[in-house]
């Protein structure tokens, strides 16, 4: 099978075992059979973050953006508000969704590409009673920065408010232990750093939080929260039609991420991030995050001002050679360069090689990082 080396930040490269776990005897979501396999990778999906038997994990068909939908429209009572930490398009994404159901929200608004500042988090919760609920971006895969997570989490606790956290880019990539950061609700989708297929998406919950859900109104029918939860704890099926084979792929990689450890994942990723910043600071390429600020998974490269350089013929020049490079989020010309998925050192050596050849080739000559 042919080896393609995905740079965008997901769906990932994977192994060809996951690749080959799609093909499976036909089988109806509703046998006993299935119902074992989605239990054993919800049990697991709560191990991988730490979590104990006060967690559990929910399914849903879809995307990730399915579960930012389905804990916003689920979590937020009527009559309270929600603060978005936002410093990137995915927490602005959070806000579009609060404001499609109409719920209370207050965002809390950074330049993109620059931290959090928890001081002004905690100065908005403190003047604010009504705010209930906090929602932040665990790894903002707009810059590639990484927020911080158990900051916020102890805000959440001091202030009494549920806190959400879409780990959707960095789950099964970077370390995180759901009890320390005191997540409520953790987000996150099959084909990120999990290494599956996409098709399928997950919130880890704290079962208290859960609970109180009971009784909420329910604005949504096909991804609310509680019910889907409910549901497969009295069945063992998902409410509607799973993505079956995607399952068994999930299933997969989970086993590849047990073999492969936690840290030595992340000190992979963190291998080949270093590989890559420092190929394109050689080549001459300005990012736009400090190395203090940057998650080890994603890159954002400004485009550099040379009128030889252009994105879309790179691109093409990249994709026709076996890589895929995706274009920036910010106001900058840029574009961003991912390291998740079943990448090696030798793959980045291979892209760097590349794209040395596409600069040159073109006559585009960059004055090298000197720092």
């Amino acid at each position: 099978m042919k080896r393609t080396i995905l740079l965008s930040p997901g769906p990932a490269t994977t192994t060809d075992s996951v690749k080959q776990a799609l093909v499976v005897p036909d089988i109806c979501p509703r046998e006993r059979e299935f119902s074992t396999i989605l239990r054993g990778i919800c049990k697991d999906l709560v191990s991988i973050v730490k979590g104990d038997d006060a967690y559990t994990a929910v399914l849903f068909s879809g995307s990730g953006t399915a579960v930012m939908d389905s804990v916003i429209n689920s979590v937020v009572p009527d009559n309270k508000k929600i603060a978005i930490l936002v410093n990137g398009a995915y927490g602005e994404r959070f806000v579009q969704i609060a404001q499609s159901y109409g719920i209370l929200y207050e965002p809390v608004l950074f330049e993109w590409g620059t931290t959090i500042d928890t001081s002004r988090v905690e100065a908005v919760l403190k003047n604010d009673p009504a705010i209930s609920c906090i929602a932040m971006v665990h790894h903002e895969t707009t810059t590639g920065i990484l927020n911080p997570l158990d900051e916020i989490g102890l805000l959440a606790d001091k202030y009494g408010c549920t806190f959400i956290v879409d780990a959707i880019s960095s789950f099964a990539g970077i370390p995180i232990d759901i009890q320390q950061c005191r997540a409520d609700f953790l987000l996150s989708s099959s084909n990120k750093c999990i290494q599956g297929m996409a098709g399928l998406s997950f919130i880890i919950c704290r079962k208290e939080a859960l609970d109180l859900l009971k009784h909420q109104r329910k604005r949504s029918y096909y991804l609310d929260l509680y019910n889907q939860y409910t549901y497969f704890e009295k069945t063992g099926q998902m409410q509607f039609t799973p993505p079956v084979q995607v399952a068994y792929a999930l299933r997969q990689a989970i086993l590849e991420y047990g073999a492969e450890g936690s840290s030595n994942r992340y000190a992979r990723y963190t291998e080949n991030w270093r590989l890559l910043r420092s190929g394109l600071q050689g080549m001459g390429f300005q990012l736009l995050l400090p190395e203090g600020l940057e998650s080890h998974i994603l890159l954002t490269v400004l485009e550099p001002e040379d009128v030889k350089f252009d994105f879309d013929r790179m691109h093409d020049y990249l994709y026709e050679r076996g890589f895929t490079v995706y274009p920036g989020k910010i106001r900058q010309r840029s574009f961003r360069l991912s390291i998740l998925g079943d990448l090696y050192p030798e793959d980045i050596a291979a892209f760097l090689d590349a794209l040395r050849a596409y600069l040159a080739g073109n006559g585009i000559f960059l004055t090298p990082y000197s720092g």
